[in-house]
């Protein structure tokens, strides 16, 4: 037999072994995320149900970093307590050890050929017959998945054979087990596949290439170096992400550094049930699990004061979006509504900015100093990060309204209150609108047909003269000259949408644009019009008496009843 070590068998073995996990991961999630998402959510509250959710549903999707990712986002939403959060990652890491089980106990145990073979061409056929995303084709993978796993393994069992059957242990220089420990840990991290990592060690083990102590460091530097996976998920995240990676890390390598200063004696304690010579690698199963169990039991009664020092450690900062509301109280009804009016206003300028810069436009050609927003944060932030607070500006409106409505206000003091909110909502469902149409807009840019450049030039120039108008509007000191601009804008506006119309059937006549191209202008400058409509309405509510908005709406009735009497005397002619 020869003794030499096949390198790529073992890599080639590793490769397969690591897709059989993906395709295994990939396809539970497909077949029971969502039921799992709701065990990890409804099921966490209290440490001891949180430890026993984490456990079983890491020890069915076969990942724990999935789970800690989960955990980050419900704890990141608000959904999951700090505290049941380090609970379900306690519980990950015990039902992690349930992929080492398996591949000790069955893996070492069957003829590979016979067991593996037969998964993967049941499923191979089956992935043919069912298209996704059926279950039938999420079965069909997760079968596939399976065989691979095993067919990696026997990959990488059947490269170090030949060359453990003259391999003398004692060639291995005795640097200490701490290298072992080291080479789990960056394995792992490399991979971010601690079960692979642990495959590799039990294979190892089993060819004798290595001793039970040496597997044992393995396996504590792979359960270290899992924790990689979910400091990445957190980089850049809230503090409530940050807590949990932090809890996560600091559970891991704890329990790490307890495990591998007590090695020997838990080696001891697990010879008591298994013969580690002859059953070798399901004791290193056992090994796994028990380290991990210790853990979770140093670990428990400590739960809610680690998550006070995480708390203490990464504190919510809470950024302040409101300009007027932070410090206004609600009781001086007055103050609040004028403060709320205000407020409204500068939601409408974060609005603006967010539409300029979705549509590429200069900002300075519009406004003359920095956003609130980026005041606050002393840099420019992202569209993205820009729609978010206006979100939670809106968000924060609302409340403020709400808690002012349960004063006791005059009439006409309700009803203005009423009013500025309604011009929020307007002013949100605008920007909705200008999002929804984002994709269709840039599309029109970097379209091959001029005609269609052309028009989102003109979208940008209608833009830009709608909020050059507005702008005007609001700078000008006389209510009565502030209702007939702003009904002159409204009124242009209808104009412009009319034009455009008449323009693009006139483009499609002449065949500058195909019947997908009208369906996405025609589809565009209805929520665009519509955007610039709710922008003026939410104007005319912050702007102009209650009068004044009566008179306003009369107009815009007595407009439509002109443009139907218009259309019926055309039918008639």
């Amino acid at each position: 037999m020869s003794g030499n070590f096949d390198v790529w068998k073992l890599l080639a073995g590793l490769g397969i072994f690591l897709f059989g996990m993906f395709l295994l991961e990939e396809a539970v999630k497909a077949l029971t995320g969502k039921a799992f998402r709701r065990l990890i959510r409804s099921y966490t509250d209290g440490r001891l149900k949180a430890i026993c959710s984490g456990s079983l549903v890491t020890a069915i999707l076969q990942s724990s970093s999935a789970v800690s990712l989960m955990v980050l986002a419900f704890v990141g939403a608000g959904v999951m307590s700090m505290e049941n959060g380090i609970g379900v990652i306690m519980g990950s890491n015990i039902g992690t050890t349930f992929t080492a089980w398996i591949v000790a106990t069955l893996g070492f145990k069957i003829k590979i050929d016979s067991f593996a073979l037969p998964f993967i061409g049941i499923g191979g056929v089956g992935l043919i017959l069912w298209k996704p995303p059926t279950k039938l084709s999420q079965v069909s993978r997760l079968l596939i998945g399976f065989g691979f796993l095993f067919l990696g393994l026997d990959y990488m069992k059947g490269s170090v054979e030949a060359f453990a059957h003259n391999f003398d242990l004692s060639q291995i220089p005795d640097y200490g087990l701490w290298l072992y420990l080291l080479l789990g840990t960056i394995l792992t991290a490399l991979m971010q596949a601690s079960a692979a990592s642990i495959a590799i060690a039990l294979t190892a083990l089993n060819s004798k290439l290595i001793t039970f102590d040496m597997g044992a460091a393995i396996v504590i530097g792979a359960n270290v170096g899992t924790t990689i996976t979910v400091l990445l998920g957190s980089i850049g995240g809230t503090p409530a992400k940050k807590r949990v990676a932090m809890s996560h890390l600091l559970f891991n390598v704890v329990t790490g550094v307890v495990a591998f200063l007590t090695l020997h004696g838990l080696v001891r304690f697990i010879q008591l049930f298994f013969d580690i010579h002859s059953n070798s690698v399901v004791g290193l199963a056992l090994f796994h699990t028990l380290f991990n169990i210790i853990g979770v039991i140093l670990f428990f009664p400590f739960v809610g004061l680690l998550a006070r020092l995480l708390l203490k450690l990464y504190p919510d900062r809470k950024t302040v979006l409101t300009v007027y509301l932070a410090n206004t109280p609600t009781e001086v009804t007055d103050a609040a509504t004028a403060a709320m009016k205000k407020e409204v206003h500068h939601l409408l300028q974060e609005c603006q900015l967010y539409n300029l810069r979705l549509l590429h436009i200069d900002e300075k050609l519009v406004f003359d100093q920095d956003s609130f927003f980026e005041k606050i944060k002393k840099k420019k932030i992202s569209l993205i990060e820009l729609y978010e607070n206006i979100k939670l500006l809106h968000a924060e409106i609302f409340a403020f309204y709400s808690r002012l409505q349960a004063q006791r206000l005059e009439e006409n003091e309700a009803k203005e209150n009423e009013r500025v909110v309604f011009a929020s909502r307007n002013i949100m469902n605008s920007i909705k609108n200008f999002k929804g149409i984002q994709h269709d807009l840039e599309e029109f840019d970097a379209a091959g047909n001029s005609y269609l450049n052309a028009q989102y030039k003109l979208f940008r120039k209608r833009l830009l003269e709608i909020y050059h108008d507005m702008n005007r509007i609001q700078r000008l000191d006389n209510r009565e000259e502030q209702y007939r601009t702003l009904l002159q804008t409204f009124l242009h506006i209808e104009e412009v949408d009319t034009h455009f119309i008449r323009e693009t059937m006139n483009a499609v006549s002449a065949g500058h644009i195909h019947e997908m191209e009208i369906a996405s202008l025609l589809l565009v400058n209805r929520l665009f019009t519509q955007a610039c409509r709710m922008q003026v309405f939410s104007m005319k509510d912050l702007l102009l008496t209650p009068e004044q908005i009566n008179n306003f709406d009369r107009a815009l009735d007595m407009k439509e009843i002109m443009e139907e009497e218009k259309t019926k005397s055309l039918k008639n002619k």
